[in-house]
Protein backbone atom coordinates (compact mmCIF):
# COMPACT_ATOMS: atom_id res chain seq x y z
CA UNK A 1 0.00 0.00 0.00
CA UNK A 2 3.06 2.26 0.01
CA UNK A 3 2.58 5.47 -1.95
CA UNK A 4 5.16 5.94 -4.66
CA UNK A 5 7.25 9.07 -5.01
CA UNK A 6 9.82 11.02 -3.06
CA UNK A 7 7.76 11.63 0.08
CA UNK A 8 9.10 10.23 3.35
CA UNK A 9 8.24 10.51 7.03
CA UNK A 10 10.71 10.13 9.90
CA UNK A 11 9.85 8.85 13.37
CA UNK A 12 12.25 9.23 16.32
CA UNK A 13 11.58 7.04 19.36
CA UNK A 14 12.51 8.29 22.83
CA UNK A 15 12.09 5.32 25.22
CA UNK A 16 12.64 7.27 28.44
CA UNK A 17 10.19 8.68 30.98
CA UNK A 18 10.31 10.01 34.53
CA UNK A 19 7.87 7.38 35.76
CA UNK A 20 5.82 4.90 33.79
CA UNK A 21 2.10 5.67 33.89
CA UNK A 22 -0.23 3.05 35.35
CA UNK A 23 -1.91 2.34 31.98
CA UNK A 24 1.13 2.48 29.69
CA UNK A 25 2.38 -0.54 27.75
CA UNK A 26 4.70 1.40 25.40
CA UNK A 27 8.43 0.72 25.25
CA UNK A 28 9.52 3.25 27.89
CA UNK A 29 11.37 3.35 31.22
CA UNK A 30 13.27 5.76 33.51
CA UNK A 31 16.92 6.48 32.68
CA UNK A 32 19.82 8.54 34.02
CA UNK A 33 21.11 11.66 32.26
CA UNK A 34 24.22 9.76 31.23
CA UNK A 35 22.21 6.95 29.66
CA UNK A 36 20.12 9.51 27.78
CA UNK A 37 23.32 11.17 26.53
CA UNK A 38 24.64 7.83 25.23
CA UNK A 39 21.33 7.11 23.57
CA UNK A 40 21.21 10.45 21.74
CA UNK A 41 24.75 9.92 20.43
CA UNK A 42 23.84 6.45 19.13
CA UNK A 43 20.56 7.70 17.69
CA UNK A 44 22.42 10.36 15.70
CA UNK A 45 24.78 7.65 14.41
CA UNK A 46 21.83 5.55 13.28
CA UNK A 47 20.18 8.45 11.45
CA UNK A 48 23.40 9.51 9.70
CA UNK A 49 23.99 5.92 8.52
CA UNK A 50 20.62 5.87 6.71
CA UNK A 51 20.57 5.88 2.92
CA UNK A 52 18.87 8.62 0.94
CA UNK A 53 17.04 7.41 -2.14
CA UNK A 54 16.08 10.90 -3.27
CA UNK A 55 13.28 11.38 -0.77
CA UNK A 56 12.13 14.66 0.69
CA UNK A 57 11.10 14.47 4.35
CA UNK A 58 7.63 15.94 4.89
CA UNK A 59 7.22 15.19 8.60
CA UNK A 60 9.39 14.35 11.60
CA UNK A 61 7.77 13.02 14.78
CA UNK A 62 9.44 12.63 18.18
CA UNK A 63 7.40 10.05 20.12
CA UNK A 64 7.87 8.17 23.34
CA UNK A 65 8.18 7.65 26.17
CA UNK A 66 8.72 11.33 26.89
CA UNK A 67 10.72 13.25 24.25
CA UNK A 68 10.61 16.41 26.38
CA UNK A 69 13.10 14.71 28.72
CA UNK A 70 15.70 15.52 26.04
CA UNK A 71 17.26 18.95 26.23
CA UNK A 72 16.81 21.39 23.33
CA UNK A 73 20.47 20.79 22.36
CA UNK A 74 19.83 17.04 22.16
CA UNK A 75 16.74 17.57 20.00
CA UNK A 76 18.80 19.95 17.84
CA UNK A 77 21.56 17.36 17.34
CA UNK A 78 19.04 14.73 16.24
CA UNK A 79 17.40 17.12 13.77
CA UNK A 80 20.83 18.16 12.47
CA UNK A 81 21.45 14.47 11.74
CA UNK A 82 18.15 14.22 9.85
CA UNK A 83 19.04 17.33 7.82
CA UNK A 84 22.47 15.86 7.03
CA UNK A 85 20.81 12.95 5.23
CA UNK A 86 17.60 14.34 3.71
CA UNK A 87 16.18 17.54 2.37
CA UNK A 88 13.32 18.77 4.54
CA UNK A 89 10.21 20.11 2.81
CA UNK A 90 9.72 23.87 3.07
CA UNK A 91 6.53 23.26 5.07
CA UNK A 92 7.92 20.32 7.06
CA UNK A 93 5.88 19.37 10.13
CA UNK A 94 8.19 18.61 13.09
CA UNK A 95 6.19 17.32 16.06
CA UNK A 96 7.34 16.52 19.58
CA UNK A 97 5.35 14.81 22.33
CA UNK A 98 5.64 16.65 25.63
CA UNK A 99 4.80 15.99 29.27
CA UNK A 100 4.13 19.21 31.25
CA UNK A 101 5.83 17.68 34.27
CA UNK A 102 9.25 17.65 32.56
CA UNK A 103 9.72 21.33 31.73
CA UNK A 104 10.51 22.87 35.10
CA UNK A 105 8.98 26.13 36.29
CA UNK A 106 9.13 29.82 35.49
CA UNK A 107 12.16 30.93 33.51
CA UNK A 108 13.53 27.38 33.23
CA UNK A 109 10.33 26.25 31.51
CA UNK A 110 10.38 29.26 29.22
CA UNK A 111 14.00 28.66 28.20
CA UNK A 112 13.35 24.99 27.51
CA UNK A 113 10.33 25.65 25.30
CA UNK A 114 12.14 28.47 23.50
CA UNK A 115 15.04 26.07 22.89
CA UNK A 116 12.75 23.48 21.32
CA UNK A 117 11.29 26.09 18.99
CA UNK A 118 14.75 27.30 18.00
CA UNK A 119 15.81 23.70 17.33
CA UNK A 120 13.02 23.40 14.77
CA UNK A 121 10.03 21.94 16.62
CA UNK A 122 6.93 23.57 15.10
CA UNK A 123 4.20 21.31 16.49
CA UNK A 124 3.77 20.27 20.13
CA UNK A 125 1.70 17.30 21.25
CA UNK A 126 0.99 17.77 24.96
CA UNK A 127 -0.08 14.76 27.00
CA UNK A 128 -2.76 16.15 29.28
CA UNK A 129 -5.15 13.13 29.45
CA UNK A 130 -7.53 14.80 31.94
CA UNK A 131 -8.35 18.26 33.34
CA UNK A 132 -9.25 16.59 36.66
CA UNK A 133 -6.32 16.32 39.09
CA UNK A 134 -7.79 13.29 40.86
CA UNK A 135 -7.98 11.45 37.53
CA UNK A 136 -4.41 12.50 36.69
CA UNK A 137 -3.19 11.10 40.02
CA UNK A 138 -5.04 7.85 39.43
CA UNK A 139 -3.41 7.54 35.98
CA UNK A 140 0.03 8.00 37.51
CA UNK A 141 0.72 11.23 35.63
CA UNK A 142 3.51 13.45 36.98
CA UNK A 143 1.74 16.76 36.31
CA UNK A 144 -1.40 18.63 37.35
CA UNK A 145 -3.96 20.57 35.30
CA UNK A 146 -2.35 23.77 36.56
CA UNK A 147 1.09 22.68 35.30
CA UNK A 148 -0.38 21.83 31.92
CA UNK A 149 -2.07 25.21 31.75
CA UNK A 150 1.16 27.04 32.54
CA UNK A 151 3.06 25.05 29.90
CA UNK A 152 0.37 25.61 27.30
CA UNK A 153 0.25 29.37 27.87
CA UNK A 154 4.02 29.64 27.86
CA UNK A 155 4.20 27.76 24.54
CA UNK A 156 1.65 30.15 23.04
CA UNK A 157 3.59 33.20 24.24
CA UNK A 158 6.72 31.81 22.60
CA UNK A 159 5.00 31.47 19.24
CA UNK A 160 3.99 27.81 18.99
CA UNK A 161 1.04 28.01 16.59
CA UNK A 162 0.29 24.31 16.17
CA UNK A 163 -0.50 22.42 19.37
CA UNK A 164 -2.23 19.10 19.98
CA UNK A 165 -3.63 18.05 23.36
CA UNK A 166 -4.16 14.37 24.25
CA UNK A 167 -7.22 13.43 26.32
CA UNK A 168 -8.36 10.03 27.58
CA UNK A 169 -11.89 8.84 28.32
CA UNK A 170 -13.43 5.76 29.98
CA UNK A 171 -11.10 6.08 32.97
CA UNK A 172 -11.76 4.26 36.25
CA UNK A 173 -14.47 6.07 38.25
CA UNK A 174 -14.81 8.68 35.48
CA UNK A 175 -18.33 9.94 34.80
CA UNK A 176 -19.75 11.40 31.62
CA UNK A 177 -19.85 14.77 33.40
CA UNK A 178 -16.16 14.78 34.35
CA UNK A 179 -15.22 13.72 30.81
CA UNK A 180 -17.27 16.54 29.30
CA UNK A 181 -15.63 18.93 31.78
CA UNK A 182 -12.17 17.91 30.50
CA UNK A 183 -13.28 18.30 26.90
CA UNK A 184 -14.70 21.79 27.41
CA UNK A 185 -11.82 23.11 29.52
CA UNK A 186 -9.38 21.93 26.85
CA UNK A 187 -11.41 23.16 23.87
CA UNK A 188 -11.79 26.60 25.45
CA UNK A 189 -8.01 26.99 25.14
CA UNK A 190 -8.40 26.51 21.35
CA UNK A 191 -5.51 24.16 20.57
CA UNK A 192 -5.32 23.39 16.85
CA UNK A 193 -5.79 19.66 17.41
CA UNK A 194 -7.29 17.38 20.05
CA UNK A 195 -6.72 13.61 20.24
CA UNK A 196 -9.46 11.95 22.32
CA UNK A 197 -8.81 8.28 23.03
CA UNK A 198 -10.64 5.68 25.09
CA UNK A 199 -8.57 3.92 27.73
CA UNK A 200 -7.59 0.38 26.80
CA UNK A 201 -6.63 -1.89 29.70
CA UNK A 202 -3.44 -3.53 28.40
CA UNK A 203 -2.07 -6.77 29.78
CA UNK A 204 1.17 -6.36 31.72
CA UNK A 205 0.33 -2.89 33.08
CA UNK A 206 -0.57 -2.00 36.69
CA UNK A 207 -4.04 -1.07 35.43
CA UNK A 208 -4.50 -4.61 34.11
CA UNK A 209 -3.83 -5.99 37.58
CA UNK A 210 -6.23 -3.49 39.15
CA UNK A 211 -9.07 -3.37 36.67
CA UNK A 212 -9.10 -6.42 34.41
CA UNK A 213 -12.38 -8.11 35.26
CA UNK A 214 -13.17 -5.27 37.66
CA UNK A 215 -16.57 -5.14 39.26
CA UNK A 216 -19.37 -2.72 38.55
CA UNK A 217 -18.48 0.91 39.19
CA UNK A 218 -14.72 0.56 38.73
CA UNK A 219 -14.83 1.31 34.99
CA UNK A 220 -17.59 3.07 33.01
CA UNK A 221 -20.04 0.55 31.59
CA UNK A 222 -20.42 0.05 27.84
CA UNK A 223 -23.40 2.39 27.52
CA UNK A 224 -21.63 5.18 29.41
CA UNK A 225 -18.50 4.73 27.30
CA UNK A 226 -20.58 5.03 24.11
CA UNK A 227 -22.25 8.17 25.45
CA UNK A 228 -18.81 9.66 26.14
CA UNK A 229 -17.74 8.76 22.62
CA UNK A 230 -20.80 10.38 21.05
CA UNK A 231 -20.59 13.50 23.20
CA UNK A 232 -16.94 13.99 22.27
CA UNK A 233 -17.79 14.75 18.65
CA UNK A 234 -20.83 16.85 19.56
CA UNK A 235 -18.93 19.00 22.05
CA UNK A 236 -15.83 19.50 19.93
CA UNK A 237 -17.96 20.51 16.94
CA UNK A 238 -19.32 23.33 19.09
CA UNK A 239 -15.76 24.67 19.35
CA UNK A 240 -14.97 24.38 15.64
CA UNK A 241 -13.20 21.01 15.55
CA UNK A 242 -13.76 18.62 12.67
CA UNK A 243 -13.38 14.91 13.26
CA UNK A 244 -11.06 13.57 10.56
CA UNK A 245 -10.13 10.22 12.11
CA UNK A 246 -11.76 7.91 14.64
CA UNK A 247 -10.01 9.53 17.63
CA UNK A 248 -8.68 12.81 16.21
CA UNK A 249 -10.17 16.28 15.79
CA UNK A 250 -8.64 19.38 14.21
CA UNK A 251 -9.30 22.98 13.34
CA UNK A 252 -9.40 23.66 9.61
CA UNK A 253 -6.07 22.90 7.96
CA UNK A 254 -4.50 21.52 11.15
CA UNK A 255 -4.73 17.74 10.82
CA UNK A 256 -1.64 15.85 11.95
CA UNK A 257 0.10 15.25 8.64
CA UNK A 258 2.44 12.64 10.10
CA UNK A 259 -0.45 10.44 11.26
CA UNK A 260 -2.45 10.94 8.06
CA UNK A 261 0.62 9.77 6.16
CA UNK A 262 0.74 6.63 8.28
CA UNK A 263 -2.94 5.88 7.64
CA UNK A 264 -2.65 6.47 3.89
CA UNK A 265 0.50 4.51 3.12
CA UNK A 266 3.26 7.14 3.04
CA UNK A 267 6.60 5.36 3.70
CA UNK A 268 8.30 6.13 6.99
CA UNK A 269 11.58 5.28 8.69
CA UNK A 270 11.75 4.82 12.45
CA UNK A 271 14.93 5.45 14.42
CA UNK A 272 15.72 4.51 17.99
CA UNK A 273 15.00 1.59 20.27
CA UNK A 274 12.09 -0.54 19.03
CA UNK A 275 11.13 2.00 16.34
CA UNK A 276 8.97 0.64 13.51
CA UNK A 277 9.37 1.40 9.80
CA UNK A 278 7.46 0.90 6.57
CA UNK A 279 9.78 1.37 3.61
CA UNK A 280 10.13 -0.03 0.09
CA UNK A 281 7.30 -2.51 0.65
CA UNK A 282 8.70 -3.88 3.90
CA UNK A 283 7.73 -3.52 7.53
CA UNK A 284 10.46 -3.91 10.12
CA UNK A 285 11.39 -2.69 13.58
CA UNK A 286 14.57 -2.06 15.54
CA UNK A 287 15.77 -4.23 18.38
CA UNK A 288 14.06 -3.63 21.72
CA UNK A 289 17.23 -4.56 23.64
CA UNK A 290 18.85 -1.33 24.86
CA UNK A 291 22.31 -2.88 25.37
CA UNK A 292 22.26 -4.26 21.85
CA UNK A 293 21.14 -0.91 20.45
CA UNK A 294 23.85 1.07 22.26
CA UNK A 295 26.51 -1.42 21.11
CA UNK A 296 25.45 -1.28 17.44
CA UNK A 297 28.11 -0.38 14.88
CA UNK A 298 26.30 1.65 12.24
CA UNK A 299 29.48 2.14 10.22
CA UNK A 300 29.35 -1.57 9.37
CA UNK A 301 26.85 -1.91 6.51
CA UNK A 302 26.45 -5.62 7.26
CA UNK A 303 25.47 -4.92 10.85
CA UNK A 304 21.74 -4.70 11.39
CA UNK A 305 19.47 -4.00 14.33
CA UNK A 306 16.40 -4.69 12.21
CA UNK A 307 13.98 -7.26 13.56
CA UNK A 308 10.70 -8.76 12.34
CA UNK A 309 11.36 -7.88 8.69
CA UNK A 310 8.25 -8.56 6.63
CA UNK A 311 7.83 -8.08 2.90
CA UNK A 312 4.13 -7.40 2.40
CA UNK A 313 2.18 -9.46 -0.10
CA UNK A 314 -0.49 -7.89 -2.30
CA UNK A 315 -3.14 -9.31 0.01
CA UNK A 316 -1.48 -7.77 3.07
CA UNK A 317 -1.21 -4.40 1.33
CA UNK A 318 -4.92 -4.59 0.53
CA UNK A 319 -5.68 -5.39 4.19
CA UNK A 320 -3.75 -2.36 5.36
CA UNK A 321 -5.31 -0.08 2.76
CA UNK A 322 -8.74 -0.89 4.19
CA UNK A 323 -7.77 -1.35 7.84
CA UNK A 324 -5.91 1.96 8.09
CA UNK A 325 -7.81 4.00 5.50
CA UNK A 326 -11.23 3.36 7.04
CA UNK A 327 -10.03 5.03 10.24
CA UNK A 328 -10.23 8.33 8.34
CA UNK A 329 -13.59 10.04 8.08
CA UNK A 330 -13.04 10.51 4.34
CA UNK A 331 -12.90 6.74 4.05
CA UNK A 332 -11.22 4.76 1.26
CA UNK A 333 -11.59 5.66 -2.41
CA UNK A 334 -12.43 2.87 -4.84
CA UNK A 335 -10.47 4.63 -7.60
CA UNK A 336 -7.30 4.71 -5.49
CA UNK A 337 -7.70 1.02 -4.62
CA UNK A 338 -7.86 0.17 -8.34
CA UNK A 339 -4.90 2.44 -9.11
CA UNK A 340 -2.74 0.73 -6.50
CA UNK A 341 -3.75 -2.90 -6.94
CA UNK A 342 -5.33 -3.24 -10.39
CA UNK A 343 -8.54 -4.66 -8.95
CA UNK A 344 -11.90 -3.07 -8.27
CA UNK A 345 -12.58 -2.67 -4.56
CA UNK A 346 -15.88 -4.50 -4.98
CA UNK A 347 -14.10 -7.46 -6.61
CA UNK A 348 -12.18 -8.09 -3.42
CA UNK A 349 -14.42 -6.74 -0.66
CA UNK A 350 -17.85 -6.55 -2.24
CA UNK A 351 -19.44 -9.02 0.18
CA UNK A 352 -18.26 -7.14 3.28
CA UNK A 353 -19.10 -3.72 1.84
CA UNK A 354 -22.65 -4.73 0.93
CA UNK A 355 -23.23 -6.39 4.30
CA UNK A 356 -22.04 -3.42 6.36
CA UNK A 357 -23.95 -0.97 4.16
CA UNK A 358 -27.09 -3.04 4.76
CA UNK A 359 -26.48 -2.90 8.51
CA UNK A 360 -25.94 0.87 8.39
CA UNK A 361 -22.30 0.68 9.49
CA UNK A 362 -20.69 1.80 6.21
CA UNK A 363 -21.87 4.21 3.53
CA UNK A 364 -20.82 5.15 0.02
CA UNK A 365 -20.06 8.78 -0.83
CA UNK A 366 -20.55 10.81 -3.99
CA UNK A 367 -16.75 10.94 -4.30
CA UNK A 368 -16.70 7.16 -4.79
CA UNK A 369 -15.46 6.29 -1.31
CA UNK A 370 -16.63 4.05 1.50
CA UNK A 371 -16.60 5.35 5.07
CA UNK A 372 -17.97 4.56 8.50
CA UNK A 373 -21.35 5.88 9.54
CA UNK A 374 -21.66 7.28 13.06
CA UNK A 375 -23.04 3.92 14.17
CA UNK A 376 -20.18 2.14 12.44
CA UNK A 377 -17.53 4.15 14.24
CA UNK A 378 -18.75 2.89 17.63
CA UNK A 379 -18.09 -0.73 16.56
CA UNK A 380 -15.21 0.04 14.19
CA UNK A 381 -12.76 -2.50 15.63
CA UNK A 382 -15.14 -5.38 14.99
CA UNK A 383 -15.92 -4.15 11.48
CA UNK A 384 -12.27 -3.62 10.54
CA UNK A 385 -11.43 -7.21 11.46
CA UNK A 386 -13.76 -8.38 8.69
CA UNK A 387 -11.46 -6.82 6.08
CA UNK A 388 -8.54 -9.06 6.98
CA UNK A 389 -7.51 -11.95 4.72
CA UNK A 390 -8.79 -10.67 1.33
CA UNK A 391 -9.44 -13.27 -1.36
CA UNK A 392 -8.11 -12.31 -4.80
CA UNK A 393 -9.99 -14.05 -7.62
CA UNK A 394 -7.94 -16.46 -9.74
CA UNK A 395 -8.75 -14.58 -12.92
CA UNK A 396 -9.83 -11.02 -13.59
CA UNK A 397 -13.02 -10.48 -15.56
CA UNK A 398 -12.51 -9.07 -19.05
Amino acid sequence: MEKQGEQLEVYIHVPFCVKKCEYCDFLSFPASEELRRQYVAKLCEEVRAAENHGECVGTVFFGGGTPSLFTPKQIQSILDSVRAVWRLAEDVEISMEMNPGTLGYGEAERERLAGYREAGINRLSIGLQSANNEELQLLGRIHTWEQFLESYRCARELGFANINVDLMSALPKQSRETWEHSLRKTAELAPEHISAYSLIIEEGTPFYEKYHGAGEGELPDEDTEREMYARTEEILQEYGYERYEISNYAKEGKVCRHNVGYWTGVPYLGFGLGAASYYQGQRFSNTRDLREYLAADFSDKKHSIRREVQTLSTEEKMEEFLFLGLRLMQGVRAAEFRERFGWDLEDIYGKQLRQFEKWGLLEGTKEGAYRFTREGISVSNSVLCEFLDPQIPDKKDG
